[in-house]
C-alpha cells in the first residue's frame, strides 16, 4: 500500500526518537551491569508497570488475538490463557513479593540463592540459562514474524518479488534498529522508551475504538457473523458454525483443534495453574520484578499491569476485527483456503484507519513490537554475562568489560533469534510450542523450588533437562495434535526428573535452605526449616497467607477477565454486558483493596529486613544515575 507522507513522517520521527533516547541515556546504564540490567533499582514501580505493560502489547500477540476474536468471537477472551495471561494475577498476590526478597539480578542467580554452591547447583544454574536462552530465542524469532509481516502490509517499498521474503527483509531492518537502541541504552533504555510507547499506543487504541463504533452499528455487525459470536459462554463444544459466511473460519477451527472447547479451557486452566504457581519465567517480566525498588513495589508494578493494558489493548482488537468483519468479509473470502488470518489487523488497518493516526497507529504498533523485542533482548544477556562468563570465567574484571561483553551478547542473541524466525510457519505454531511444550518442561521444577523444602538441586536440574528434551521431541512425536495436549506428557516427564533426583541425593545446605526462608518467607512444606529458623530467630512465625492468597488470585482472574470484556463489549455496543463487567471490575477492586493492597508488606519482620540489606550490601547495589525518573528533582553524578 501507498502510506501518505504525513504517516510516514509520524513513523520516522517516532523511530529516530526511539533510537535518540537510548543513546542519550546510555552513559547512564553504562556504568555498571546493577545499573544495566536492573536499573539500579531505582526505578519507581508504576514506570516499571507502564513499561511492563508496554512490553507485553507486543504486535505478534496482537495480530494473534484479532486472529482469535475474528474467528472465536467472545469466546476468545480465555484462549489468552494458554500463555497464560493470569499469571500476573499470581505475581501481583505474592510472587512478585516472594521474588523481590531475593534481591538477586537474574533467575539464574536465583538459583544460587534457593540452592547453594553444590555441583547439583552448578548444573541448576546452568540449566536454568539454556532454559533462559530458548525462551529469549523463541521470542525474538516470534516478535521477527509478527513484525515482518506487519511492514510488509504496510510500508512502501518491495525489497523483494517474494512476499515471503519481504517479510523476512523487513523483519530484519527492524529489529537491528531495535536491538541498536537496546544494546546501548541496557534497563534505563527500555524503561525510559517503554513508557513513551505506552502513551502512543493508548492513545491510538483509544482512538480506533471509537472509529469503529462509529463505523460500524449493532446490526451490520450482526449480519457478518454466525450465532454465539457474541457469547462469552460454551458448553461442551464451541458450537461456532461459520457455514454460509466464511467456511474458511470452520476450516481454522478444525486446524487449532478447539472445537471440544471445554476440554481445552480445562486443559487451559490446569496448565495456567501450575505454570502460574511457578512463578515468572526468566524473561523481561522477571527483571522488571527485580528491578522494582521494594516488594510491595514489585506486587503493585505487576497489579498495574492488568490495570492499564487490557481495555486500550482489546478496544483496539476489536476495533479492527469488527471493521475487518463488516468491511473485508468478502475479500478473505475469495482468498479460499489460502487465506491468512493473522493478516487481519494490517488488512484493516489499510483500509479503514484516516491519514495521520494511522502514521500514529502504525508507530504504536511499532512500539509494541519494540517493546517486546527491547525487553527480550535485555533479559538475554543478563544470564549470558552475569551468570557465565562472570561467574565462571571472569569474576574480576571491571564493570566497562561486563557492559561491553552485554552489547556483544544481545547482538549474537539476536542473530540467532531472527536465524530460527527464518524457519517459523506462523505466529499461532510459534506461540503453541513457546507457551504449551517449552514452558511445560519447566513448569515442575519451579513449581516445586518455592513451596518444598526437600526438593533439592539435583532435583530441579533433572526435571528442568527432562522436560526441555520432552519439549523439543513429544510435539514432533504428536505433530498432528495441538501443542496445548501435549503439556501433560512433557509435565509428567519433568515431575518424574524431579522426584527421581530429589530423593537419590542428599537435601541441599541447611544453612542455605534457612537463609531462603529467612529471606523469602514463603507459605508451604518447609516445616522442617522453619523450626530451625525459629530456634535461632526470635518471633519468626510461618507464613498463613496461603488461604487468602488463594482467594485473591480467583478474584484476581474475575477481575482480569472482565476487563478483557469490558474493552471488547464496549466497541461492540452492547452496553448492558459493558456495564455488567464494569460492575464485575469495581466489585472485585474493592475487594481486592481490603484482601490485598492493605496487607501488603515488605518483609515480614526485621530478620527478613535485616537480610535484604545485607542482599543490597553484598551485590553492591546503589543509588540509581537516574534519580529524577526515580522521583527525586536532580540527576546526581556518581
Amino acid at each position: 500500500m501507498s502510506l501518505h507522507f504525513i504517516d510516514l513522517l509520524i513513523i520516522g520521527l517516532y523511530l529516530v526518537a526511539t533510537v535518540f533516547i537510548g543513546f542519550w541515556i546510555s552513559h547512564l546504564a553504562g556504568k555498571n551491569i546493577q545499573n544495566y540490567f536492573l536499573g539500579g533499582n531505582k526505578i519507581k514501580w508504576y514506570y516499571l508497570g507502564l513499561s511492563n505493560a508496554s512490553g507485553m502489547f507486543d504486535i505478534s500477540g496482537t495480530m494473534w488475538m484479532v486472529y482469535l476474536l475474528f474467528i472465536y468471537g467472545l469466546n476468545s477472551i480465555w484462549i489468552p490463557w494458554l500463555w497464560p495471561v493470569f499469571n500476573q494475577i499470581f505475581m501481583m498476590v505474592f510472587l512478585s513479593i516472594w521474588l523481590r526478597r531475593s534481591g538477586v539480578m537474574t533467575g539464574a542467580e536465583w538459583i544460587k540463592f534457593r540452592f547453594g554452591e553444590s555441583r547439583g547447583a552448578h548444573l541448576s544454574h546452568i540449566i536454568v540459562v539454556v532454559f533462559a536462552l530458548f525462551n529469549v530465542i523463541g521470542f525474538i524469532a516470534y516478535g521477527f514474524i509478527g513484525i515482518g509481516k506487519f511492514a510488509a502490509a504496510f510500508l512502501p517499498y518491495e525489497l523483494s518479488a517474494d512476499p515471503q521474503n519481504n517479510v523476512y527483509y523487513y523483519g530484519l531492518i527492524i529489529t537491528a534498529i531495535t536491538t541498536l537502541y537496546v544494546v546501548k541504552g541496557g534497563m534505563f533504555s527500555v524503561v525510559f522508551t517503554e513508557v513513551l510507547q505506552f502513551v502512543i499506543m493508548t492513545i491510538a487504541c483509544v482512538w480506533v475504538g471509537i472509529i469503529a463504533m462509529q463505523a460500524v452499528s449493532p446490526e451490520m455487525l450482526e449480519a457478518v457473523i454466525p450465532d454465539g459470536w457474541k457469547n462469552p459462554f460454551f458448553g461442551w463444544e464451541l458450537d461456532l458454525d461459520w457455514t454460509g459466511i466464511m467456511e474458511t473460519a470452520n476450516l481454522k477451527i478444525a486446524e487449532d483443534g478447539w472445537n471440544l472447547f471445554t476440554i481445552f479451557f480445562m486443559m487451559m486452566l490446569f496448565k495456567g495453574w501450575l505454570q502460574s504457581a511457578a512463578g515468572p519465567a526468566p524473561n523481561y517480566d522477571m527483571q522488571r520484578v527485580l528491578s522494582a525498588e521494594s516488594p510491595k513495589d514489585a506486587a503493585k508494578m505487576s497489579g498495574l499491569v492488568s490495570l492499564v493494558l487490557l481495555i486500550p489493548r482489546y478496544m483496539l482488537i476489536t476495533g479492527l476485527t469488527i471493521l475487518a468483519l463488516v468491511f473485508f468479509s468478502d475479500q478473505l473470502n475469495l482468498m479460499g483456503e489460502n487465506v491468512d488470518f493473522e493478516l487481519v489487523l494490517p488488512f484493516a488497518m489499510a483500509n479503514f484507519i484516516p491519514m495521520g493516526l494511522l502514521g500514529l497507529l502504525i508507530a504504536a504498533l511499532f512500539a509494541a513490537f519494540m517493546s517486546t523485542y527491547a525487553a527480550t533482548v535485555n533479559a538475554a544477556p543478563a544470564y549470558i554475562v552475569n551468570d557465565i562468563y562472570k561467574r565462571y570465567f571472569n569474576p574480576d574484571a571491571d564493570e566497562k568489560t561486563y557492559v561491553y561483553w552485554s552489547y556483544g551478547t544481545s547482538i549474537l542473541v539476536v542473530i540467532v533469534g531472527t536465524a530460527f524466525g527464518f524457519m517459523v510457519g506462523t505466529i499461532n505454531d510459534l506461540i503453541q510450542w513457546i507457551v504449551a511444550a517449552l514452558y511445560g518442561g519447566y513448569t515442575a521444577s519451579n513449581l516445586l523450588k518455592w513451596y518444598w523444602w526437600r526438593f533439592n538441586s539435583y532435583g530441579y536440574f533433572w526435571g528442568m533437562l527432562g522436560g526441555i528434551i520432552a519439549a523439543m521431541i513429544i510435539p514432533a512425536i504428536f505433530s498432528d495434535v495441538t501443542p496445548l495436549y501435549t503439556f501433560p506428557y512433557i509435565f509428567l516427564i519433568s515431575v518424574v526428573g524431579c522426584i527421581w533426583g530429589t530423593l537419590a541425593t542428599p537435601p541441599d545446605d541447611e544453612e542455605v535452605l534457612k537463609n531462603f526462608y529467612l529471606k523469602v518467607r514463603p507459605w508451604g512444606f518447609w516445616g522442617p526449616i522453619h523450626e530451625k529458623v525459629a530456634a535461632e530467630y526470635e518471633g519468626i512465625e510461618r507464613n498463613k497467607d496461603f488461604k487468602r492468597d488463594m482467594v485473591n488470585v480467583v478474584v484476581g482472574i474475575i477481575w482480569q477477565t472482565a476487563l478483557t470484556a469490558t474493552g471488547i463489549f464496549l466497541v461492540i455496543q452492547e452496553y448492558t454486558y459493558f456495564m455488567m463487567c464494569v460492575a464485575v471490575v469495581l466489585a472485585s477492586m474493592a475487594f481486592l483493596k481490603t484482601n490485598w493492597y492493605d496487607n501488603l508488606e515488605d518483609y515480614p519482620d526485621e530478620h527478613a529486613k535485616n537480610a535484604e540489606s545485607l542482599i543490597d550490601t553484598e551485590t553492591g547495589s546503589s543509588g540509581s544515575d537516574l534519580d529524577h525518573f526515580a522521583g527525586s528533582s536532580e540527576i546526581k553524578n556518581n
